[in-house]
């Protein structure tokens, strides 16, 4: 075949390659409001920086007459970009070649630039989109899943991990994404579930909607699964984008940081009178956190999901910090369940990749009631326990209001070596509230006196003199300073400026047994 001949070919073939499906599939998830495979990957790196790998991979299944329904790239598009100049690795399912499914050919293709990822020390990007295993190659398509799972794994605190699913995540596929470090989804177009609706209704005869099974609002809101729900594909790859200038490349470096255009000597008069006299009354600790980081900094992670507790990550005078902080409008800031769940896996992403974590602090406790014991409350509050005793990285925590009991231990205190522990004047740090400390101290003299209701508003009055204000951890050394809170933000920035160059060890060990 002569020289020219050849490269019309090439062209062909690449222009083929480029259509995936064909043009009339590609149109229809045009109509449906959703993007190309290839398109995703245009929004999402720099321009002109994807390297595409595996171009010319097909399946070799033989089985149901596929020998002859054979494309190009089979399904999945693989290489190496760029995110804001920096180096990512990204795998894309293309849902119109065989719906996205995984083949034995694909999955290798996945593995191979998974396996780059870590040679090269860059985080690894999942776009996906697939109706799960290739039926038509049975076991070699499960092995296929397996290889990525192991992967993850390998992968799991060595590089991020971020999945972004943009249609349907069914079967053995939602677990390669459950091991991920965040996962994004869009409103109304992308699922993700184990077994269909239809499975669910021949097995337990319940009746469920697509969308209510595994919607991004139900895996937000009610599972926890997904930490993002966007509007649409474009806006998924934009949170994407702002959620990688948070990272670093792997976990050997620092995170980035950026020259901010906030003062760090910045201090706002509203944290003076942020916090309500009345220790019932609700606030808003997002208000407390925008106001201290760099303006316009803060990004909610797990936004629908166990709403009494914040995690996001921010920057202070520049530097990527990570979250964490009770949520006196949600449950009065109590940590249960979900909350601890949610908060010990921010705080471990946090310390596999040297993230300084800061804790705005105000819980009354953990939540009581049988649904919370029968479900697991002290093991499930003991991974956030757990977390915070294993993190490494610098930890600041400033306790704005209640620090009550074994949440007051949790919460990043001095005692799970905390590095800079500072208080408002409107802090209490002690065992519970002043009524029920009361009530179990001085009962017998209550009930004893002439008038019990006016011996128990001396009593409380006695014991928040004692214990409602935070002077007393303060002059244990449980509290380095207790601080003007308009000052916050330049005395957090001098914090992070001194333990810039912190290095703590933990004992030789193959690993923990966190109680999961």
């Amino acid at each position: 075949m002569p020289d020219d001949q050849r490269l019309t070919d090439l062209r062909e073939r690449k222009r083929l390659l480029l259509d995936g499906g064909g043009r009339e599939k590609i149109e229809k998830i045009h109509a449906q409001g959703r993007l190309s495979v290839r398109e995703r990957i245009t929004a999402l790196c720099d321009p002109g920086s994807f390297t595409e790998l595996g171009v010319f991979v097909t399946h070799r299944c033989t089985d149901f007459g596929m020998e002859e329904r054979k494309v190009t790239g089979d399904g999945v598009v693989c290489g190496a970009g760029r995110v804001e100049g920096r180096q990512v690795y990204v795998f894309a399912q293309d849902f119109t070649v065989f719906g996205g499914t995984l083949s034995e050919s694909n999955a290798r293709k996945i593995c191979d630039v998974m396996d780059l990822a870590l040679r090269t020390g860059a985080p690894v990007i999942g776009l996906n989109d697939s109706g799960g295993a290739r039926i038509q190659e049975g076991v070699a398509s499960l092995g296929g899943y397996a290889e990525i799972f192991y992967r993850n794994t390998l992968a799991s605190g060595v590089v991020p991990q971020i999945s972004a699913i943009f249609g349907p995540c069914a079967g053995g596929a939602v677990y390669s994404p459950a091991i991920t470090d965040f996962i994004l989804m869009v409103k109304g177009t992308s699922h993700m579930f184990v077994t269909g609706p239809n499975v669910i209704k021949a097995v337990t005869n319940e009746e469920v909607s697509f969308e209510e099974l595994g919607g991004a609002l139900t895996h937000n809101s009610r599972s926890g699964v997904a930490h993002f729900a966007t509007e649409d594909d474009l806006d998924c790859i934009a949170t994407l984008r702002q959620l990688l200038s948070y990272l670093p490349q792997n976990n050997a470096e620092d995170p980035p940081a950026v020259v901010s255009a906030d003062d760090p000597e910045r201090r706002d008069p509203e944290l003076a009178t942020i916090v309500p006299a009345e220790p019932n009354q609700p606030y808003d600790i997002k208000a407390v956190v925008t106001r201290v980081m760099d303006q316009g900094s803060f990004l909610e992670v797990h936004a629908h999901f166990a709403k009494n507790l914040v995690v996001g990550f921010a920057r202070l005078d520049g530097r990527s910090i990570g979250v964490v902080a009770n949520q006196p409008n949600a449950m009065a800031g109590v940590l249960d369940i979900n909350s601890s769940i949610k908060g010990a896996r921010f705080v471990r992403f946090c310390d596999a990749f040297n993230i300084p974590l800061v804790t705005f602090e105000d819980v009354p406790g953990f939540l009581p009631g049988t649904a919370q014991e029968w479900g697991g409350i002290i093991r499930n509050g003991a991974k956030l326990l757990y977390a915070y005793c294993e993190a490494t990285v610098p930890k600041l925590t400033v306790v704005t209001r209640k620090a009550y009991g074994g949440a007051y231990d949790v919460m990043s205190s001095k005692h799970i070596r905390g590095d800079y522990n500072v208080a408002w004047p409107s802090a209490e740090l002690a065992v519970m509230g002043a009524d029920g400390a009361v009530q179990i101290i001085f009962r017998r003299q209550i009930e004893a006196a002439a008038d019990p209701a006016a011996e128990q508003k001396r009593r409380v009055a006695e014991y928040n003199e004692t214990f409602a204000h935070p002077y007393v951890a303060a002059s244990l050394g449980y509290l380095d300073d207790v601080i003007d809170p308009t000052e916050t933000r330049p005395r957090l920035i001098a914090a992070l400026r001194m333990l810039e160059n912190k290095r703590q060890t933990r004992p030789p060990k193959k690993h923990g047994n966190i109680p999961l």
